[in-house]
């Protein structure tokens, strides 16, 4: 069964429209860092994380279907991704992106999927 990256998992608590930026980000090991921006955008959902307390300044995108859990009153999103691949995926830059398909791309085969 393929994995849809750019959706959130059915059982993630995630609602249409909920906010998520600021809410802090769990690995499956520890911390990584707060969600920076999010788009709901139907075919390529998901957030971008600053982990800059470990690499100054960087940014990386996560598609939706890696977020496992959300806790409103916790303000906490889990993924189910180690920190060491968070770490490691491509930097997140907004001078590139434009909201189109093509510049997913990469991040989809990061995270071993075509994006559409």
């Amino acid at each position: 069964m393929t994995e849809r990256i750019w959706e959130y998992q059915p059982r993630s608590g995630y609602d249409l429209g909920i906010d998520l930026v600021g809410f802090k980000v769990e690995a499956t090991d520890g911390h990584i860092g707060k969600i920076d921006k999010q788009s709901d955008e139907v075919g390529s959902a998901h957030i971008v994380v600053d982990i800059g307390m470990w690499i100054f300044g960087k940014h990386v995108l996560l598609p939706a279907g890696t977020v496992t859990r959300i806790d409103q009153a916790e303000e906490t999103v889990y993924l189910n991704r180690t920190k060491d691949q968070i770490k490691d995926a491509p930097e997140f830059e907004q001078a590139k992106y434009s909201g189109d398909a093509s510049y997913l791309e990469h991040f989809a085969r990061y995270y071993g999927q075509p994006h559409m």
